[in-house]
């Protein structure tokens, strides 16, 4: 059953805007529409789920369709209303577009991607009709522009995936995606709990006092004072790179830029002077009292997440930097009073991902202990971890020089199947060709620029396109892993969501009239409150702890039958529970 939402042309003169809510069935034939203010919306959303959860059955609730989650979902939840499922039409149009399952499909050949950043929200309409609140039609009316426009879309969608060459594995990975929709959202309007007090008295630590205007932190224009003197540049700023460089220069230190890794080559006073400063430095502007008092409020960190974001199918993130928290500031994530972060990442992700895809058994029996590397090492590096590490991540990067290059004749001669798979996507980049995760989401085709480099004749630009062309192929290699590896993310999220829901639903008591207890579900049940690639955090009362681990876990072997089927490789998740997100590693 599904339920398309989009702006409607009908609405009080000169009021509210108005919504329509259109149901299909499963065939995708409509059955009645409702149009009401927007400002009723999450009650009637709240009453749709339950009545047709009730007609649907064995706790099945229908599938909200909208242009995009982020334009309606976080009013619902503002409003104190989740939702069970939905299809995010944008981000699924992405996958559609590009995807070799669906490249002969009539969609793909005829609808244009959208940018990642595409952001439109609902356009409220106003018109001249009375009626503010039209119960469910027996006999739908003709659909208003933006709903005939998304169920045309929608429906083209469902016919790509049913023209597809895997409708199965393109079925689930909209799914998988659009629930990653939900959650982001969900996440945000919970937000991650973050103790400011403890945040400040890092910065105290590392910085010094909270400065006035724009002056520097105390320990920050301390450093700046020691570096001065080292380097004899009294008007020194070290902020600017430029000076920094001609500075560096001056008093003989040779080095081409200021990054770290350069510097740290370097032996000299001064560059550990401007080390300790880089990074205290990079805490002040990145984590400091300005991004403190912009994104944590309540107790809560919250940011925006970008689902998708990146061509791999890994999130992103909009401001706040969420998906890159610094250590220095982990101890500010903190739990509730009674709660506890539960933190679980699944070990070892991509090269487990690697062996299930290229059903290598030799490498299948090396992951069945928790650490892969080991078991790798064991069978062919003469039990040194760290070789088989370098080697592994080599042959799925392309690191062909230095001691990963050495390692993978080894590697290819003990798993060949491994091997011979990623060769093969590097391959396949390298002559232009498009790479697909195995639920289909597909890397961008190469560029105009790129083909014309590679029909160059002359012996250096030959050069240039051979260069070009092993970099598109270490790019493809790594995609399918990579890719793959969100896929599975994305199905572990979700089922992790969906499970937790569940458990959510049984504390829900029954009043002494007969009603479910009106406090928000998601305040008496764990919260899944940070997701990093292969990372999920829940946020948990003390009595679910045990309950919630179980979920986790659960769920990981749910996400890889999904996409594997039953496999002989266990995909693990280290789990720790602590108080601070600082203890978790």
């Amino acid at each position: 059953m599904y339920l398309l939402l989009a702006p409607s042309p009908r609405g009080a003169a000169g009021t509210e805007p108005a919504v329509d809510i259109l149901r299909l069935d499963a065939s995708g034939a409509a059955v009645a529409t409702r149009t009401l203010l927007r400002t009723d919306l999450p009650l009637a959303v709240r009453e749709l789920e339950r009545e047709l959860e009730g007609e649907l059955g064995q706790g099945r609730r229908p599938r909200w369709v909208w242009y995009k989650a982020q334009g309606w979902y976080p009013d619902l939840l503002a409003a104190g209303v989740r939702v069970d499922r939905c299809h995010d039409v944008a981000l699924c149009r992405n996958i559609l577009v590009h995807s070799t399952f669906t490249a002969g499909t009539d969609y793909a050949l005829t609808t244009a991607p959208l940018p990642l950043d595409d952001r439109p929200e609902p356009r409220p309409v106003m018109a001249d009709q009375v009626s503010l609140f039209e119960e469910l039609d027996q006999h739908p009316r003709s659909d208003g522009p933006e709903m005939a426009e998304l169920r045309q879309e929608f429906t083209a969608q469902l016919q790509s995936v049913r023209e597809s060459t895997q409708p199965a594995r393109l079925t689930l990975l909209l799914a998988a995606e659009s629930a990653g929709a939900l959650i982001a959202a969900e996440m945000r309007h919970t937000g991650l709990p973050w103790r400011a007090d403890l945040h400040e008295q890092i910065l105290l630590r590392h910085l010094g006092p909270r400065p006035t205007g724009a002056q520097r932190p105390e320990k920050l224009e301390f450093l700046a004072g020691r570096l001065r003197e080292e380097l004899k540049a009294p008007s020194l700023n070290p902020d600017s790179a430029q000076e920094l460089v001609r500075a560096l220069h001056r008093a003989g230190i040779e080095t081409k830029t200021t990054r770290s890794w350069e510097l740290e080559q370097i032996s000299h006073p001064a560059i550990e002077l401007l080390l300790a400063y880089k990074k205290i430095s990079r805490l002040h502007t990145a984590n400091g009292w300005a991004w403190l008092d912009q994104w944590v409020a309540g107790g809560r960190f919250r940011p925006e997440y970008v689902v998708g974001g990146v061509v791999s199918g890994r999130w992103a993130s909009r401001g706040g930097g969420a998906l890159q928290i610094p250590r220095q500031i982990r101890a500010a994530a903190h739990a509730d009073p009674g709660w506890k972060l539960i933190v679980a990442d699944a070990a070892q992700l991509e090269p487990r991902v690697l062996a299930a895809l290229a059903k290598d058994s030799t490498m299948a029996e090396a992951a069945r202990d928790k650490d892969l590397y080991a078991g790798i090492a064991a069978q062919g590096f003469g039990g040194d971890r760290a070789k088989a590490k370098a080697a592994l991540l080599g042959a799925m990067y392309g690191a062909t020089t230095g001691e990963s290059g050495r390692l993978m004749g080894q590697l290819a001669k003990s798993y060949p199947a491994a091997v011979g798979f990623v060769e093969a996507a590097a391959r396949a980049g390298e002559r232009g060709e498009v790479v697909t995760s195995r639920l289909g989401r597909s890397c961008p085709a190469p560029s105009d620029q790129w083909l014309a480099t590679q029909r160059s004749s002359t012996a250096e630009e030959q050069r240039r396109a051979e260069s070009a062309a092993r970099s598109r192929g270490r790019f493809t290699r790594n995609f399918v892993v990579q890719g793959s590896a969100a896929d599975w993310a994305a199905c572990w999220l979700a089922e992790v969501r969906r499970r937790l829901g569940a458990l959510t639903a049984e504390l829900a008591v029954p009043s002494a009239a007969g009603t479910a207890d009106a406090t928000p579900a998601h305040r008496k049940g764990p919260e899944l409150v940070f997701f990093l690639h292969d990372e999920v955090m829940v946020h948990a009362p003390d009595e679910l702890l045990d309950s919630v681990v179980q979920v986790l876990e659960e769920s990981s072997r749910a996400a890889t039958r999904l996409l594997f089927g039953n496999i002989p490789i266990a995909f693990p998740v280290n789990i720790t529970v602590v108080d601070s997100y600082a203890d978790a590693k």
